[in-house]
């Protein structure tokens, strides 16, 4: 029979996880370079201040870098968490409940991550997770 503990990598998950999340921010934070005068109307209409397009897609670009590369993890997952909670309070949930689990996902994911470290696999500190 098959047996599932051989297979177990808990520092492959997190990568697996870290390139999923990293992937995710990256495309959504050049989207907002590629569009900026799009994104900032649309922060605008939240009635968010232009300060806040530049920060997200910061936050979005190089914490998706981060977890891809498994540096500065910890950091990187709180804010990109955050990031989503105020996608999730300001843009999703005004419109109920319904469509909130892609962000939801993330926001869990990055949390995770922040909390578990980036694993073995990065390019961070060894030996710290």
């Amino acid at each position: 029979m098959f047996n599932l503990q051989k297979c177990k990598n808990p520092d492959l998950g997190l990568l697996l996880v870290r390139l999923g999340l990293g992937s995710i921010f990256i495309y959504h934070g050049w989207l907002k370079v590629q569009n900026i005068a799009g994104t900032t109307m649309f922060f605008e209409s939240l009635g968010l201040n232009v300060f806040f397009v530049y920060l997200v897609m910061l936050v979005e670009l190089l914490g998706g870098i981060a977890m891809v590369l498994g540096v500065l993890v910890e950091y990187a997952g709180w804010l990109l968490a955050i990031n989503m909670l105020f996608a999730i309070l300001l843009v999703k949930l005004p419109k109920g409940w319904a469509g909130i689990e892609f962000e939801l996902i993330l926001l869990l994911s990055a949390a995770a991550v922040a909390l578990s470290g980036a694993g073995s696999y990065a390019l961070g500190m060894k030996g710290k997770k």
